[in-house]
């Protein structure tokens, strides 16, 4: 178990550094000296802006630098970049003296370069200098979690000594295995199970949760406040000593949540930007984002252990720091991998202010994304799979973000639409969504334009609540209005007919003959006359009065929805039945103008009767499957020739009207009457 020993049980209050003592033992140390040996302290040395008054003989014997240096001289000046400055130099003279030093995790590493740049080793005297602090980072500081930090902490303004003394690297390693340690730790994990990114998955990305699991660990909190060049080397050393993935990715992804994406690392940037600059800020997020991106792990291993939020986070400030274009393209088609397990809410947005969205460069980036995916999709499997619907329902639901621009042509809405191909829609509620929006910004469309736009829209794949709204919109065209009614009558026929075999089927008893032998195999058994409980209803058995009792309630249900549903369309359906007079009365003029023409042609003259009617559902038969002005196969509805436009127009109206006339009735039933059933349409 790591050491995460508080404050005060700590050394970190302990540091020589913030006490006076060191300066005044030394000066004691000097005295004592020239008292003893009675030679005057004669050499001096100048560290920084600070000089000594040191005798000779102990810094000739102790150090090989002052044993070259003060060959024929008694003034010695170290140079600025000295390890520790003069702090530890007033250590390092302390020890030469002959007194205890005082070390700790604070000032090791500094005492241990500094000796290092002096040439205090085992040549000019055992035990010296090099040894000693050796034995302190080995046996004392690396063995604890806190100190270790601290000495790494501290390596900072030492390099290049602290690296080339392998310093930083055993620090390193340090931390690393005793990470690994802490997750392997059985009792660690049965009292706090260690963080994983499972559980933000299926959530959108937010910076605040990211930090809130953070706290939970207190050693990932510590990893995480490293600088950059540490911690990448801490990541590696990692994976190398076999840390699993799961766990190594959650750390990268809280130190670029940190450092990268909160709002408070922002607001700090943006405090001390008026001492380095904007620009210095810029480069240093380029640079921790592309650190980034090259610690994650990426295809089929950060399928489940990195979310796809976080990589549309990382996208959206690469494309605001304006990363190198292969960063950007190697981030989109990770995600365009992962884009089923995606959430809408992390979707790229323009930004508040934009012109244009059709123009932003984020809607562009998810179109490329999505586009992507589509191939992905279509090397790896031909047939629309389920991934494919869910990706196609996310684009879907992003188009209804972005189609409340009113800049955007129809031509482009329809491009974005063709992004995902048709078949992978399953459902097209959010299609519809998206055009009822496009519609609304675009209030001077034609029927013509409407028509063309909201030729993706099957009526079919639409759920009964939207279908309901689709013949109530009045933006949506005509053509799509008839095409859901129709929809909606065959809805409600076969709704209509569901009830009434479940209705007699609960009363079979009642109603002899009315289960057909074809239906049921043992017809004559189920009537009432040849059933074998025949003392009466209180000898049938429990069974039958729980399959009575749940076919008339869902009978009631299902009767009860479609007055409803009625009852919502007539107004939508009266307005219908004024157009389609005005279609049939324009169709019929067109008729005779048509047959007087031909009359002319012809020298025979014409039968009394012209008008042959084909048989009823064969005339617009033959015309069933060609193609719309649209390009596109339509349904009974929208394949109607013009030549028989006018007998459908008919037939379509007297529907109508029997549908509103049922309606109505349906209405004015009294709830008593359950009982009836009207005859089939």
């Amino acid at each position: 178990m790591m050491n995460t020993a508080s404050t005060k049980e700590s050394p970190l209050l302990s540091s020589p550094f913030s006490s006076p003592n060191v300066g005044a033992l030394l000066k004691i140390k000097i005295i004592s000296w020239s008292q003893e040996t009675g030679l005057p302290a004669s050499v001096y040395v100048r560290v920084a802006n600070r000089t000594f008054n040191l005798h000779k003989y102990p810094l000739f014997s102790k150090s090989g630098y002052f044993n070259k240096k003060l060959d024929g001289s008694s003034e010695v000046e170290l140079p600025q970049h000295f390890p520790g400055g003069a702090e530890t130099f007033e250590m390092i003279a302390l020890f030469i003296y002959g007194s205890s030093t005082l070390v700790d995790p604070f000032n090791v590493a500094a005492l241990r370069c500094a000796a290092q740049f002096l040439e205090m080793t085992d040549e000019y005297g055992s035990g010296n200098l090099c040894e000693r602090f050796d034995i302190y980072l080995n046996q004392v500081v690396l063995q604890s979690w806190d100190d270790t930090l601290i000495v790494l902490q501290k390596c900072q303004a030492l390099v290049p000594w602290a690296e080339e003394l392998l310093i930083v690297s055993r620090c390193i390693e340090s931390l690393a295995f005793m990470a690994c340690m802490e997750i392997l730790d059985p009792e660690r994990r049965r009292d706090q199970p260690v963080i994983t990114l499972e559980a933000l998955a299926s959530q959108p990305w937010s910076c605040v949760t990211a930090m809130e699991i953070v706290n939970r660990d207190l050693w990932i909190r510590d990893l995480i406040a490293l600088p950059l060049g540490f911690f990448k080397r801490i990541i590696g050393s990692l994976r190398r000593q076999g840390m699993k993935e799961k766990f190594v990715s959650p750390i990268v992804i809280f130190y670029a949540n940190k450092w990268l994406l909160s709002i408070k690392r922002r607001q700090f940037w943006e405090d001390s930007s008026g001492e380095n600059g904007d620009d210095d800020t810029n480069n240093q997020d380029l640079a921790m984002l592309q650190s980034v991106l090259d610690l994650l792990s990426m295809g089929e291993k950060a399928s489940k252990v990195i979310p796809v939020g976080f990589y549309f986070s990382l996208l959206s400030k690469a494309l605001e720091l304006g990363l190198k274009s292969d960063s950007i393209a190697k981030l989109q088609y990770q995600i365009a991998s992962l884009l089923h397990m995606a959430q809408a809410e992390d979707f790229l947005l323009p930004r508040a202010g934009t012109e244009s969205i059709s123009t932003s460069i984020e809607l562009a980036t998810m179109e490329v994304i999505f586009s992507t995916n589509v191939l992905i999709s279509v090397e790896s499997n031909h047939a629309p799979s389920p991934s494919n619907y869910i990706v196609a329902e996310l684009w879907d639901m992003y188009l209804a973000q972005i189609a409340s621009d009113p800049r955007m042509v129809s031509k482009s809405f329809m491009n974005l639409i063709e992004v995902v191909p048709i078949s992978s829609r399953q459902s097209h509620d959010h299609l519809y969504r998206a055009l009822n929006t496009f519609l609304q910004v675009h209030p001077d469309l034609s029927q013509e334009e409407k028509g063309t736009v909201c030729k993706y829209l099957n009526c079919q794949k639409l759920s009964q609540e939207v279908c309901i709204e689709a013949v109530q919109n009045e933006l949506m065209p005509l053509r799509l209005i008839v095409q859901a009614l129709f929809i909606q009558q065959l809805s409600t026929h076969q709704a209509f007919k569901e009830c009434s075999d479940s209705f007699r089927y609960a009363h079979g008893g009642e109603f002899s003959g009315s289960l057909s032998s074809s239906r049921f195999a043992n017809s004559k058994s189920q009537n009432l006359g040849e059933s074998p409980y025949i003392d009466g209803e209180g000898s049938r058995p429990l069974g039958f009065f729980l399959q009575k009792d749940l076919a008339l309630q869902k009978s009631e249900f299902r009767s009860e929805f479609s007055r409803k549903e009625y009852e919502s369309t007539s107004f939508r359906i009266q307005n219908l039945e004024q157009e389609l007079k005005t279609l049939k009365r324009s169709l019929q003029l067109q008729s005779v103008a048509k047959k007087a023409e031909s009359v002319s042609k012809k020298a025979e003259p014409l039968p009394a009767n012209p008008k042959v009617p084909r048989p009823y559902g064969l005339e617009g038969r033959t015309l069933s499957k060609m193609r719309n002005p649209l390009g596109q196969v339509t349904s009974c509805v929208g394949s109607v020739n013009f030549a028989s436009q006018r007998k459908y127009a008919s037939r379509l109206l007297k529907v109508f009207r029997r549908i509103s006339l049922f309606g109505r009735g349906k209405s004015k039933r009294k709830a008593g009457a359950s009982g009836l059933w009207p005859k089939p349409l």
